[in-house]
């Protein structure tokens, strides 16, 4: 598991006075950035490659408020992955100084050429860092039928 502790700051809160809902989602998304980094899926080699990571969804489970001046944890672990290593699905965890879990998020991303703006499959080099990435017990290939666990589709306005 890969963890990252955070300090939370006073922008990171919202009208009640404790950690607002899209500082979640901005702590996650540092957390994966960083740990990307760390593996050597650099921004200078998805630039090369002309591959960025998109978030297909985030589902976050909230336990226990975070308040001002009390560090957090956040932990990634990574629960499932397509067998083309196009989909990856993630498992994030908020912990207090305690060790008490705060908050969970399960999301899922994939990979976008970002030159055709369509989905994407990552070369060997990224596929390589990926199999390296840390595995919860949980963790499964994840078949199409995963993929669609939720069949969500755009209901466009008329």
């Amino acid at each position: 598991m890969y963890t990252k502790q955070f300090d939370i700051r006073w922008r990171d809160l919202d009208a009640n006075g404790h950690l607002g809902n899209s500082s979640y989602v901005d702590f996650m998304s540092h957390m994966r950035m960083s740990f990307f980094n760390e593996i050597g899926i650099s921004l200078d080699l998805m630039k090369k490659e002309q591959l960025g990571p998109v978030v297909l969804y985030e589902h976050i489970h909230y336990f226990k408020e975070v308040l001002l001046g009390k560090p957090i944890s956040v932990s990634l672990e990574i629960t499932g992955m397509s067998e083309d290593r196009r989909f990856v699905r993630f498992e994030h965890n908020f912990y207090d100084e305690n060790k008490k879990n705060l908050a969970f998020s399960e999301m899922l991303f994939t990979w976008i050429d970002l030159k055709t703006r369509k989905l994407a499959k990552p070369d060997k080099e990224i596929s390589d860092r990926i199999l390296a990435f840390p595995r919860a017990s949980s963790f499964k290939t994840l078949l199409k039928s995963d993929l669609r666990k939720y069949n969500r589709r755009p209901i466009d306005l008329e």
